[in-house]
């Protein structure tokens, strides 16, 4: 029995050891949750800067209900209407930075996306929007509310990813986290989806 004991013991402390490396339960960690816009393209009328559609409006509601849950300690946005509306959603109080909008690209008439930003670039912004909210929230945890391609840029740059390898799509209003401490960043969850289920 004592074996067993030791065992366990040495198990806890790797599997403790093991969670600070991912930064789990470390002190003075910042959460960021980059969180997509919701849906806008459904029964769409404008292209330009089109807002929330009414299935966007009900994810946004459902984002919120989980968002208050957690008490950030603020939200940030990119200045895109789609990206306001949902988090205005969550609260008047948004902070608007230029630099959490869409990866720049042109749309084709056949529907074919043609990205005009490149991958690091947009990393590069992002890491820039990152570092000022960590910078400005130390130790909290803060909601920024952006766009697919580019939080799949800024994912890539956390994972230590070539830039336009990470192949996902991060749905609708879906949680992906980033925890930072000093200059260590991780990914914790991706695409996390479980509000609208």
């Amino acid at each position: 029995m004592l074996a067993v004991t030791a065992g366990s013991e040495h198990l806890t402390r790797a599997m403790r050891s093991l969670e600070a490396l991912f930064l789990i339960g470390i002190e003075g960690v910042t959460e960021v949750w980059l969180v997509r816009h919701a849906d806008c393209y459904r029964d769409m009328t404008e292209a330009e800067d089109p807002p929330l559609s009414a299935l966007g409006r009900e994810q946004a509601r459902r984002l919120a209900e989980r968002v208050h849950r957690i008490k950030p300690t603020a939200i940030y946005s990119s200045p895109y209407r789609r990206a306001m509306e949902t988090a205005q959603a969550i609260t008047s109080d948004v902070h608007v930075d230029q630099r959490l909008v869409e990866m720049a690209l042109d749309v084709s008439e056949d529907g074919i996306l043609d990205f005009k930003e490149a991958p690091d670039a947009a990393a590069a912004r992002m890491r820039g929007a990152v570092d000022d909210v960590v910078r400005d929230h130390e130790g909290g945890r803060v909601v920024v509310v952006s766009h697919g391609a580019s939080i799949i840029a800024c994912l890539s740059d956390v994972m230590q990813l070539e830039p336009g390898r990470l192949r996902i799509l991060p749905y609708y209003t879906s949680i992906s986290t980033v925890r930072v401490h000093g200059d260590r960043r991780v990914a914790g969850f991706i695409g996390d989806v479980a509000h609208l289920e």
